[in-house]
């Protein structure tokens, strides 16, 4: 029931773009939802969320928190990869999704939430915290490691993985908050 909910949901929101989905996978009876903020080059080749240098970080989160893809649902607020052009090179490289790109999807990512019944939205950086917590001014260095009572849901905001690739000196914060969620996730 949830697998073809969320399907035609994918199909919906298929429709709305021209460029390539990277829809969330995963256990649709997951009790922790990872929300990212988009997919990248990777994610739009392959088809799956959370699968290139981010996911490699996203991995050994998982060691910590001794849980596998298998156990989780693991989505991005926007379903397309952000991207500008190099007029040099012509290259395409990954920029954060515009106001109207989050717009755009948000409605999907709640409506995935609503089918999948989570008890825990772990959010991964800015945009799906600021997108959940309906607060443009929540910011990731205020919130990271605590836990946000939703009524229906709790929201655990850490940075995105992809950040510890860029901002070395965050990977002990970032580590210290997985084993946060650990306990919190055992307390529940």
């Amino acid at each position: 029931m949830k697998k073809d909910k969320l399907n035609l949901l994918e199909e919906e929101c298929i429709k709305i773009s021209t460029d390539p989905i990277v829809f969330g996978e995963g256990n649709v009876d997951a009790k922790i939802i990872l929300v990212g903020e988009a997919p990248g080059a990777k994610e739009v080749e392959i088809g799956r969320p959370f699968v290139g240098a981010a996911g490699k970080n996203l991995d050994q989160f998982l060691e910590i928190l001794k849980l596998n893809r298998d156990d989780l649902y693991i989505t991005n607020v926007v379903k397309i990869r952000p991207y500008k052009v190099n007029e040099k090179t012509g290259r395409k490289s990954n920029r954060p999704p515009s106001k109207e790109e989050i717009e755009k999807y948000e409605e999907y990512l709640f409506d995935e939430i609503k089918i999948i019944q989570p008890k825990i939205i772990v959010t991964l950086g800015n945009v799906p915290l600021k997108t959940l917590l309906k607060d443009k001014k929540a910011t990731i260095g205020q919130k990271h490691g605590n836990p946000i009572d939703q009524g229906e849901y709790f929201i655990f905001p850490l940075y995105h993985p992809a950040s510890i690739i860029y901002r070395r000196e965050l990977k002990e914060v970032y580590v210290e908050d997985l084993y946060k969620l650990k306990d919190f996730k055992l307390s529940l």
